[in-house]
């Protein structure tokens, strides 16, 4: 169906609140959060009963109709189904994790690994909100369910397969929700969540037109498609249902430049906008359920995890900070410096890790051979590498459906999600 009209996101990025300890700080390694927070989404099995008619509206309007939802109560079923051509991630935090240890400091219960696992598959969750300081999420398995519960200043997770739970204070109960993007900061959980990530970031380096409507959970909405202009970037469009009445966003769906598909197909199978029950935002640990409290998890975490050291350790992503030209962050270094505009732009690191990737110190490693990861480590970070070579010297590509990056042997990381031959030629201007 053609567009009805197309707009272009003038308006700039807002500031994200920092400074306070949240339970993501315990939850998702800053790594894969950068990758996550772009990724992650809710995924419908839809079956369509056709499009609605509705009337005409603007991007403009609808992506106002977006910006002013305020819809405090949901419920629903989703799914999750993301492919960025990764292996398990969860397996990926296993190969990291220091020997004698989980990778999460003891509990099964804590939020890491748990939700590295949307990342990648297709899994089945619940949601519920009433409000910014009561909200669920469960990951439900074929013979297990984990749900992570934040009601007030109280975070719970609980996993019903090892019969443990996790226990946080989230000290900053009481923001406004536009403020506080709840318990799982960095993992959007909702398609509303992904859609604020891409508008906000929508400039005159972008196309933004309505096309069509949809029906989604039963649901009748607007179809706003995201197209980024010129060449470069991997995100070949982004397609977003709004719900006509309401303006909550109900579907997300991201596909590459490179085709196949979606990395990301978000939405709602079933959605309620009533008020939940109180009850589902009680959690009581029942007798002999182990309780961790993550205090205690984070004293117990071994130095490494706390203050990480080695060439990936020192990779400062999701660390604010830094000047233009990319000083002036952790050690002097971390502050990344932009290359390029809009959906082709790269961000540059100096990490300070010399002699390129570390590998297992096995031989068939990549880089330097120094030994500073795991042999299991080093195979992941070489089952998806590719040497590169030019003006900047040589390094290594890491390749994901989306996020690719580039680390060349005098410790610069350039990443973004944009194709080999642009983190190449952003690479090359710097020389």
């Amino acid at each position: 169906m053609a567009p009805y009209e197309s707009a272009q996101r003038t308006a700039g990025d807002e500031d994200r609140p920092t400074g306070r300890r949240r339970v993501a700080r315990y939850a998702v390694p800053a790594a894969v959060a950068g990758v996550a927070a772009a990724t992650i989404g809710l995924v419908p099995a839809l079956a369509d009963s056709g499009d609605p008619d509705l009337p005409k509206i603007t991007a403009q309007q609808l992506i106002e109709k977006v910006a002013a939802s305020d819809q405090q109560q949901i419920s629903g079923n989703v799914k999750i189904s993301t492919d960025l051509g990764l292996p398990s991630l969860a397996d990926a935090a296993a190969s990291f994790a220091p020997k004698g240890g989980d990778g999460d400091g003891g509990s099964a219960a804590a939020p890491d690994q748990k939700l590295m696992e949307l990342v990648t598959g297709t899994h089945t969750l619940r949601v519920a909100a009433d409000g910014p300081q009561k909200q669920k999420l469960s990951i439900l398995d074929d013979a297990a369910e984990y749900s992570i519960i934040r009601n007030g200043s109280d975070v719970w997770a609980y996993d019903s397969k090892s019969d443990e739970a996790f226990h946080a204070e989230d000290g900053h109960a009481g923001k406004a929700p536009e403020q506080d993007r709840g318990m799982h900061e960095g993992v959007p959980a909702t398609p509303k969540e992904l859609a604020d990530e891409i508008l906000k970031a929508a400039d005159e380096t972008t196309s933004v037109t309505v096309d069509g409507t949809a029906s989604v959970a039963g649901r009748d909405a607007y179809q706003l498609l995201v197209e980024p202009k010129g060449t470069g970037s991997t995100v070949g469009s982004i397609r977003i249902a709004v719900d006509a009445e309401n303006g909550v966003p109900l579907k997300f769906t991201l596909s590459p430049s490179s085709g196949g598909k979606p990395v990301v197909d978000a939405g709602f199978t079933k959605v309620d906008f009533a008020k939940p029950a109180a009850s589902t935002f009680e959690f009581k640990p029942g007798k002999g359920t182990k309780v961790t409290e993550a205090d205690e998890l984070e004293r117990k975490a071994p130095k490494e995890l706390k203050e990480p050291k080695g060439p990936l350790g020192e990779l400062p992503f999701g660390q604010p900070g830094g000047d233009k030209n990319g000083k002036n962050g952790k050690n002097g270094k971390g502050g990344a410096k932009v290359i390029g505009k809009g959906w082709s732009s790269v961000a540059v690191i100096d990490s300070g890790a010399k002699g390129g990737v570390p590998s297992s110190g096995s031989g068939s490693g990549s880089g330097s051979g120094s030994g500073e990861l795991p042999p299991e480590a080093g195979k992941l970070l070489d089952s998806f590498g590719d040497k590169v070579t030019g003006k900047f010297g040589s390094g290594t590509v890491f390749s994901t459906r989306l996020v690719n990056a580039l680390m060349t042997d005098d410790g610069k990381v350039y990443i973004g999600a944009v194709d080999k031959a642009t983190l190449v030629k952003a690479a090359n201007s710097q020389k």
